[in-house]
């Protein structure tokens, strides 16, 4: 039972910091456009 009052605040930090991870990256445009890498892949540079 002591297990808990340790493993329980680790989960609470852990998905916290992916609830921040994802809102950052969210606001910072990362995930605006989904289509171009990989159409950018079948284009050839010359």
């Amino acid at each position: 039972m002591s297990v808990i009052y340790i493993v329980l605040p680790l989960a609470v930090i852990l998905v916290g910091a992916a609830l921040w991870g994802f809102i950052w990256s969210a606001r910072s445009g990362q995930l605006d456009d989904l289509d171009s890498p990989a159409v950018r892949v079948a284009h050839d540079d010359d």
